[in-house]
């Protein structure tokens, strides 16, 4: 499974129990790949970052599916800070990928392209500053 991607602690114990191992054995794999540096959720979460900010998700999103894998917040939280991705230039390219170079021209056209930023994880400060240029 390592040979394909990173996965995190929680991916490897969930796909090994499917695969109907037993605890003792998922735990001390997990153990044996950590020690030989095969496995590491920091580096896990470090490309998840860096591959969800190319897909154009926002940190908000990027911290929840992190979550999700079971991933620390305080690791989540130091990464993000990290990886000092520019919010407002990847806001601004998400939006121009989905709806062109045009900004709204009305408030209800506004409040859509809005939603779709927030679902993609962008902050409400984020959107709104964007708007405001």
């Amino acid at each position: 499974m390592l040979a394909r991607r990173e996965h995190s602690t929680r991916e490897l114990e969930r796909k090994l129990g499917v695969r109907e191992f037993g605890p003792e054995a998922i735990a001390r794999v997990i153990g044996q790949l950590r020690r030989e540096g095969l496995q590491s959720d920091r580096r896990f979460t470090d490309s998840y970052i860096h591959s969800r900010i190319e897909k154009g998700y926002g940190p908000s999103r990027i911290a929840m599916e992190l979550r999700d894998k079971g991933i620390g917040a305080e690791l989540i939280e130091e990464l993000l800070t990290i990886r000092e991705a520019d919010w407002p230039a990847c806001v601004e390219r998400v939006r121009e990928k989905k709806f062109g170079h045009t900004k709204p021209g009305n408030f209800r056209e506004q409040a859509r392209q809005a939603r779709f930023l927030q679902y993609r994880g962008f902050s409400s400060e984020q959107i709104r500053d964007l708007f405001k240029q």
